[in-house]
């Protein structure tokens, strides 16, 4: 079918750049966006709640990684094994 269109220069600007570089026609490049565009999911009105991230107060101080509080273990439980302190 043959229409006549009005397109944003921006819009226009980008169609153009796709065609170019994928190597297809301008024609080509409108359809093809235009089919991903109606395809695509409809989005509802709402929208959805935000993730917030809840902080907490831990005993640890900044600096201290608790996940090689097992090494150090190991390490004073290896010392007192030899004889050291």
């Amino acid at each position: 079918m043959r229409t006549t269109l009005t397109l944003d220069d921006d819009l226009a600007a980008r169609l153009k750049e796709l065609a170019h570089r994928k190597g297809i026609s301008f024609k080509e490049a409108l359809n093809s966006s235009l089919r991903r565009g109606l395809s695509a999911p409809e989005r509802s009105g709402r929208r959805a709640k935000p993730f917030r991230v809840r902080t907490f107060r831990s005993a640890f101080q900044p600096g201290v990684d608790p996940l090689k509080l097992n090494q150090l273990s190991d390490e004073v439980e290896t010392r007192r094994f030899r004889g050291g302190a």
